[in-house]
């Protein structure tokens, strides 16, 4: 489980809000419980599950489940085997779309179609050879109608040569230009600015982000990493 959110603060005002639907004694236990094993962990919803007394608890995009009394804590997935769901998986997608959405269109390097039907979140390395190549896709993908909107996301650390980089693209005249260079081999001349690469490697990381690229649709579900445009516009259109 990913317990560490390093969400920005404009951020946690989006999601500090337990849900209504729990009555204030669940809640205060389940609070109780979670925090007397992580006193730092900040509640984002608190939500009845369809097993009895069985209640979903999400931080950010991760989920446990917890006991009313707030005494047993399950973690895992939970499958409904008649409609074949995953509800956890739905509820981290709802958490990620939230996430995603919050984060102000100055701060992405969007490459849209003149018409946008469809849109992907999409964090990238510049040395990364699949986010080399999803990049050559964009054109086909930008025909189909779906904008690519990107964050960065260094695998390699704050410290690292990507890093600064990326904070050369986003602090570029022309970030379109940029970042297509860099994801060419072309150097890229290092500026610095008041830039988010940190914070959406931040970002990134509450996320659960391990590789590049990772891709989300608009309904916050996130994608196996590099697929064909083909396949990928069949999945965005469903």
């Amino acid at each position: 489980m990913r317990f560490t959110l390093l969400l920005s603060g404009c951020l946690w005002l989006v999601l500090l809000s337990i849900d209504g639907h729990a009555d204030e004694d669940v809640k205060a236990n389940i609070t109780r419980g979670l925090q007397s094993l992580l006193p730092d962990m900040k509640i984002t919803a608190i939500t009845p599950s369809p097993v009895q007394n069985i209640y979903q608890v999400m931080m950010g995009p991760d989920i446990v489940y917890m006991t009313g009394d707030g005494r047993y804590l399950l973690k895992g997935d939970l499958l409904d085997l008649q409609d074949r769901r995953n509800l956890s998986e739905e509820g981290r997608s709802v958490a990620r779309l939230d996430i995603l959405k919050n984060i102000p269109e100055r701060d992405l390097i969007e490459f849209a179609p003149e018409k946008t039907e469809h849109a992907i979140y999409v964090f990238t390395d510049v040395d990364c050879s699949y986010c080399q190549r999803l990049h050559r896709d964009v054109p086909e993908l930008n025909k189909n109608g779906v904008a690519v909107r990107y964050l960065a996301f260094p695998r390699a650390g704050i410290d690292s040569k990507a890093y600064r980089d990326m904070v050369a693209v986003w602090c570029a005249g022309d970030r379109h230009q940029a970042l297509t260079d860099a994801k060419n081999g072309k150097p890229v001349a290092y500026r610095q600015c008041d830039n988010p690469v940190k914070q959406q490697y931040q970002i990134g990381q509450s996320l659960g982000i391990r590789g590049t690229p990772a891709i989300f649709l608009e309904n916050g579900t996130e994608l196996p990493g590099y697929m064909s445009p083909e396949k990928l516009v069949s999945l965005i259109r469903g």
